[in-house]
């Protein structure tokens, strides 16, 4: 009788343990079917001249205040334009959140206004809209 309980035992958990793994199995599945396959790169979006782009990487290694100089400095061009605009401004944004999250939440909110659904920088938008709103 002890040698039936305990086999009765064991085929559970062992059942339970499949399940569980099924389970886990089908969750990751559907993870990376939701997940978007195209990701994007911000170099390849339109909207700056190649020879600013040193000029962008080096504003946002010296940090925060340069980047929002260099920022500043950019926006009176009239060949800087969204999506590029859009994408440097979120960057700016994510890197004072810490430091300044009204004035992140304020430029976030300039950003996602002007940025159409069909935008490729507006999945970006959609991912970081519950922390700045």
């Amino acid at each position: 009788m002890k040698i039936a309980i305990i086999i009765l035992i064991v085929a559970a958990v062992g059942f339970g343990g499949y399940k569980l793994w099924e389970y886990w199995d089908t969750t990751q599945q559907e993870k990376t079917v939701t997940e978007p396959t195209q990701s994007v790169q911000p170099q390849s979006l339109q909207g700056l001249p190649n020879q600013l782009e040193p000029k962008l990487q080096e504003a946002q290694r010296k940090g925060p205040e340069a980047f929002k100089e260099f920022i500043d400095s950019i926006k009176k061009s009239p060949f800087v334009k969204d999506p590029r605009l859009a994408w440097i401004e979120l960057d700016y944004v994510v890197m004072i959140a810490a430091k300044d999250p009204g004035e992140a939440k304020r430029i976030f909110a300039r950003v996602k206004e002007r940025t159409p659904e069909n935008s490729p920088v507006y999945p970006r938008i959609k991912s970081l809209e519950k922390t700045f709103e």
